[in-house]
């Protein structure tokens, strides 16, 4: 094992320990197994450590072959930042400008699911600061489905992290979280951009409804 890889094992347990403590996380598999299965699992996104939450409540064996999609211009911005984004989570790390990118961001995660990762995503494209629950999707996720007919695309709802990690706020407020994955959907046969995409938010939405009803 080498250096790199300790640090990085060290730090993917600190990270785990803290967010388990902060947060008393739990999953709901609603509709769905945790099984192995190459997926993409799109959530909302209120917070910075939405993916960490994701990353956390899942089977160690499922963990180290899932990659979160992240920023590089946030990411990229430090050596410890680097650090933690390509070793400790392997992040597929995306340019979100298009005049600088070298790669096509689809591409990329095109070519992670190929090589056997899972991947989380955020269709909201940016974080949601404001009063509505989900803004609307961008492309990517259709995109993505069209791509990799395949795949199995998994609906998640983080709740609660917002107000554990607020904007702007560097120490943490303990309070309990629940992630919840929803029944798998792909596209289907013939299915608009628009109606897809309507459908997908349609179904993370609906896991909030059973969140605020239990």
């Amino acid at each position: 094992m080498t250096l790199n890889t300790l640090l990085a094992t060290i730090m993917a347990f600190a990270i785990e320990l803290l967010a388990r403590v902060v947060t008393a996380v739990r999953a709901i598999w609603d509709g769905v197994e945790p099984v192995p299965s190459k997926r993409v699992y799109f959530a909302n996104h209120t917070s910075n450590g939405d993916f960490v939450l994701i990353w956390t409540v899942l089977p160690p064996h499922m963990r180290a072959q899932t990659r979160p999609v992240a920023a590089g211009d946030y990411w990229l911005t430090s050596k410890l930042r680097s650090f933690i984004g390509r070793e400790v989570f392997n992040a597929v790390l995306i340019d979100r400008n298009p005049d600088t990118r070298a790669e096509d961001p689809v591409s990329q995660m095109c070519d992670a699911l190929d090589e056997g990762s899972s991947l989380i995503i955020f269709p909201e494209g940016t974080r949601n600061t404001g009063s509505e629950p989900l803004l609307p999707f961008k492309t990517g996720l259709f995109h993505l489905a069209t791509a990799r007919r395949d795949v199995d695309l998994v609906p998640v709802w983080i709740e609660n992290l917002n107000q554990v990690m607020p904007k702007g706020e560097v120490i943490p407020i303990p309070l309990m979280c629940t992630v919840r994955f929803g029944a798998a959907l792909r596209l289907q046969e013939g299915e608009s951009k628009e109606d897809f995409l309507a459908r997908s938010h349609d179904a993370l939405l609906a896991l909030q409804d059973k969140g605020d009803a239990a």
